[in-house]
């Protein structure tokens, strides 16, 4: 996963409280574990009809909302189920963020450790966001300087220090592992071998 510190583009509306993430990744797909290729499914109940035939008045189906790289949603954004997939495919999609008067705890989890920022705003910055992503404005998220530029508001925002730490150098948990913790687990392994050498003896059949 490739971190990021600036993303920049096009927000689309979404106003809609409690999107669940059935809506966000239909159940019906969860069998698909390649996250490549899974934003062709991203929100597929609203955007294809049951001919599959895209519908017009989604608005991921509108130019130029089908390039956002930013979402501006309502309400506990994400509820429901835990699935993993509803992030992958809204990373695959091409939205790095969704903006929400909230989240479900999972999913803005889930986001944080697939390269997805989950921004919470209060009343007056959704609002402002809101109607901003609906007159085609340009967004742009600074993690460095943790602030957010929607037509011609500046929102600074407060970010957890792991989650923004994650977004701008591509860590899950594995990462952290591998980025803070393995000079200790190197430093265990050689104590147990001079404690217990017998473990690492060759078996001779």
């Amino acid at each position: 996963m490739s971190g990021w510190t600036r993303l920049e583009g096009l927000a689309a509306p979404l106003p809609a409280n409690d999107i669940d993430t059935d809506v966000i990744f239909p159940a019906r797909y969860l069998l698909l574990l390649e996250k490549q290729g899974l934003g062709r499914y991203l929100f597929h109940g609203h955007r294809f009809g049951r001919d599959g035939s895209p519908l017009a008045d989604f608005v991921l189906n509108r130019p130029p909302y089908d390039r956002a790289r930013f979402l501006v949603a309502g309400a506990n954004f994400g509820c429901g189920s835990s699935r993993e997939h509803a992030v992958w495919a809204l990373a695959d999609f091409g939205i790095g963020c969704v903006i929400a008067r909230g989240f479900g705890e999972i999913f803005a989890a889930n986001c944080a450790r697939n390269g997805v920022l989950a921004l919470r705003l209060e009343d007056d910055a959704h609002a402002h966001a809101m109607a901003a992503a609906r007159a085609g404005e340009t967004f742009a998220v600074d993690l460095a300087a943790r602030t957010l530029a929607c037509g011609d508001i500046l929102v600074p925002f407060d970010i957890d220090t792991r989650v923004r730490r994650a977004l701008m150098q591509g860590l899950d948990e594995i990462g952290f592992t591998e980025a803070d913790d393995m000079t200790d687990i190197a430093r265990f392994e050689d104590q147990r071998k001079d404690r217990l050498p017998w473990l690492f003896q060759d078996i001779v059949p």
